[in-house]
């Protein structure tokens, strides 16, 4: 009888513990968010986060929920570079109040959807709740823009399935990103477009901010719009990636970020 040895090195044995490990924490993030979000259905109303397609389309998406010092320059810096096709999430209060920059977004062309209406997590309120505050950003957007909207992000990305179902009901498409430049941060111009630039992928959905928490977001992006252009990318709104592909029942979970989680964990990520 032959006897056989098989010798694991210390690196190869912490490898594999970090690929069970990160297979629990995918297993375990699927059941934590089951009473919250349908992660894997077909039937229930799910979020967008990317499309997937073959071309180098990518959407510049946008936030705006208070100030006005930054609405501007980027709109400056998106026709300075030629950027025709753009989407800004706006929440309600905040169009109440700067109706002109709303209005100058609509007249550039760019596409724009609700950011609800208090900037609060609508997971944590009840369904009537939930129901008042997409009614309330709906009348107020549709009024200043003569348009009804169509695309909702929700204020901090953050929904479950009431969520899902009372925005499906209302005709709304929940928008997320899938590469998220974390220019509310303010760690810097160059972080910012490290970041965005080294995650754009086809399809992408990019999260940037508009509103005034956001300081270098302006000086990132003329960069961000030549290295993406460079790479091959054309910037297109939501609506046209959504167009691209068929998104019905696609995973509410972002399976981007389990994939990222597993890979890091077993050390084959980026």
């Amino acid at each position: 009888m032959n006897n056989f040895f098989y010798v694991f090195s210390g690196k190869k044995i912490k490898r594999y513990f970090f690929i069970f490990a990160a297979a629990l924490l995918a297993a375990g993030v699927v059941y934590v968010e089951s009473d919250h979000i349908t992660v894997f259905s077909e039937s229930s109303p799910s979020a967008v986060y990317s499309v997937s397609t073959e071309k180098k389309m990518i959407a510049l998406t946008f936030d705006i929920s208070w100030g006005e010092k930054r609405a501007e320059p980027i709109l400056k810096v998106l026709k300075d570079k030629d950027v025709q096709k753009a989407t800004f999430f706006l929440s309600s209060p905040w169009s109440q109040t700067h109706p002109e920059i709303v209005k100058d977004i609509q007249s550039k062309g760019f596409e724009i959807g609700s950011h609800g209406h208090k900037y609060e997590n609508y997971s944590q309120l009840t369904e009537e709740e939930i129901a008042n505050q997409l009614k309330s950003a709906h009348t107020i957007l549709t009024d200043l823009t003569g348009e009804a909207p169509k695309l909702l992000r929700l204020p901090n990305g953050d929904f479950d399935k009431r969520v899902l179902r009372i925005a499906d009901g209302m005709g709304y498409t929940v928008i997320q990103w899938d590469t998220d430049s974390q220019d509310y941060m303010n760690k810097g111009a160059e972080d910012i477009v490290n970041r965005v630039v080294s995650k754009a992928h086809p399809g992408d959905i990019v999260l940037l901010h508009a509103s005034d928490i956001a300081k270098y977001t302006e000086e990132a992006l003329p960069a961000i719009i030549d290295e993406l252009r460079a790479k091959g990318y054309e910037f297109v709104s939501v609506s046209d990636l959504l167009d691209q592909a068929n998104t019905k029942g696609s995973e509410v979970k972002d399976q981007a970020w389990i994939r990222r989680e597993f890979e890091t964990a077993a050390g084959i990520g980026f």
